[in-house]
C-alpha cells in the first residue's frame, strides 16, 4: 500500500510526515554535535562550503549557498573572528577579498562530521534487516529531492488559479 493522493503524488500526510521527519533528525544531528562556537546553520553550512570549494570570493560563495552577498558577508565574519576562516586579498581583483577554510575550521567542520556520522550509525544499528534495507534502498531518491531546489512549475491548483492548463 502506498500513501499517495490517488493520482500518484504522494499525500499530503506523507509529505508532511516526511518533512517533520527530516527535521527533526537533523535538528538531533545538530544538537549530538554542539560546539563550544554554537554555530549557526548558515555558519556551518558556509564553512562546508568554503572547504569544499575554497577559496573563493563572496559573491561566490554566495552564489553556492543562494543568498545574498551583503548576508553572507554578515555569516563569514564571525567565521574570521573566530579563526575558522581566513581572508585574503583576492590577487586578481584587489576589490575582493578570497575565503578559505583555516586549519581550526577543518578540525572543526571535522569533528562535527564525525560526531553526526556517528549518532547516525548508532541509529541505524537499532533498524532490523528490512528497515535499513528499505532506508539504503531509499537513498537514491532521498539525493534526487537536493539536485532541484527550485520547483519547475506551480502545482497544478496554482496554475488553474492563474488561468493556465
Amino acid at each position: 500500500m502506498t500513501d499517495t493522493d490517488g493520482r500518484g503524488a504522494p499525500s499530503s500526510a506523507a509529505v508532511a510526515r516526511l518533512r517533520l521527519v527530516i527535521a527533526r533528525l537533523y535538528r538531533q544531528l545538530a544538537q549530538a554535535s554542539g560546539d563550544d562556537l554554537n554555530l549557526t546553520y548558515a555558519q556551518l553550512s558556509a564553512l562546508a562550503r568554503i572547504h569544499e570549494h575554497g577559496p573563493l570570493r563572496i559573491g561566490e560563495l554566495a552564489a553556492h549557498e543562494q543568498v545574498a552577498a551583503p548576508s553572507l558577508t554578515r555569516t563569514v565574519a564571525p567565521l574570521v573572528a573566530a579563526g575558522l576562516v581566513t581572508k585574503q586579498p583576492d590577487p586578481a581583483d584587489g576589490r575582493s577579498w578570497l575565503v578559505s577554510i583555516a586549519p581550526e575550521g577543518a578540525q572543526v567542520l571535522s569533528r562535527i562530521r564525525r560526531t553526526r556520522s556517528e549518532l547516525l550509525a548508532r541509529r541505524m544499528a537499532r533498524l532490523d534487516d528490512d528497515q535499513l534495507d528499505a532506508l539504503l534502498a531509499a537513498l537514491p531518491a532521498l539525493e534526487q529531492l537536493l539536485t532541484d531546489p527550485q520547483p519547475e512549475e506551480p502545482p497544478v491548483e496554482a496554475a488553474a488559479q492563474q488561468g493556465r492548463p
